[in-house]
Formats: structure tokens, C-alpha cells, sequence
């Protein structure tokens, strides 16, 4: 049974983070730069929270609110269960298919350490498949 560390081993890209004051327009330029749908919001080494484009398009442009002039802090997503690298792949769909999420930050011992998504879910979950598929033609062809 696969488990978050297996994702973790595989994620090569560094967490990219932006501060709780941050305005939102810097948090989009951050997103946009590297390609991504979220960030995550630190202050320091602390976790905080996520700010992603769910969050902006829900609370900012929804909202009437400005993106030059709006923080971070004030749109972010701070309720996501935190779950560890023990946490089991069909766990995590479970936490995120029930609280209609797409994201997990994984917590060791109160330590922030990565993001895990949907997207990392379904990637292992599909990379487990076909490892199985090949297994599977290699038995059959015995």
C-alpha cells in the first residue's frame, strides 16, 4: 500500500512559499513564474496556510476585492487537515474527496515538509496501476 513518503521521495520541485503579507497580485506573479496553482503561505519556517487560484477567484474576484491591494492572509486557506508521511494514498483521497479539497500539508513532529495534491495522488495511484499491468504480462508470459 502506497504512502505519502512514496510521493514525497518523488517530488523534486522545492515548495515555493510567500509571506502572510504578501499582496495577492505578488502571490499570482509567484504562480504564474513557476507554473503552479498554489502556494504555500509561511511565515518564517512556520506554516500558515495555502493560497491557491480557488481561493483567489473565490475571495478575491467573487468578492470585489483587489489584488493589489488584498494580503494574502486576508483570502488564504487555513483549515486543511495536516496529515504525515505515514498517511496512506487511499487515506488522503478519502480526507480530500470528503472535505472537497486538493491539497495536504504534510506535518512531522509539528515540522512543515511538503504539499501533497491531488494531481501526486493520482500519479501514483496510476504509476501503481501499470507497475501492476506489467507484472501482470510478465507472469501471463511465463
Amino acid at each position: 500500500m502506497k504512502k505519502v513518503k512514496d510521493i514525497l521521495a518523488s517530488k523534486s520541485k522545492p515548495v515555493i512559499s510567500i509571506s502572510p503579507r504578501a499582496k495577492v497580485i505578488e502571490a499570482l506573479q509567484l504562480m504564474q513564474t513557476h507554473n503552479i496553482g498554489s502556494v504555500i503561505v509561511m511565515n518564517g519556517s512556520t506554516y500558515l496556510g495555502i493560497f491557491t487560484e480557488r481561493d483567489y477567484a473565490r475571495k478575491v474576484i467573487l468578492m470585489g476585492k483587489s489584488s493589489i491591494d488584498a494580503s494574502v492572509e486576508e483570502i488564504m486557506t487555513t483549515d486543511l487537515p495536516a496529515i504525515d508521511s505515514e498517511t496512506t494514498v487511499e487515506m488522503c483521497m478519502i480526507i480530500m474527496s470528503d472535505r472537497h479539497i486538493r491539497y495536504l500539508p504534510v506535518v512531522e513532529n509539528g515540522i512543515f515538509l511538503q504539499i501533497v495534491s491531488i494531481n501526486d495522488l493520482i500519479t501514483i495511484t496510476i504509476k501503481g496501476h501499470l507497475e501492476t499491468i506489467e507484472h501482470l504480462k510478465n507472469y501471463i508470459q511465463m
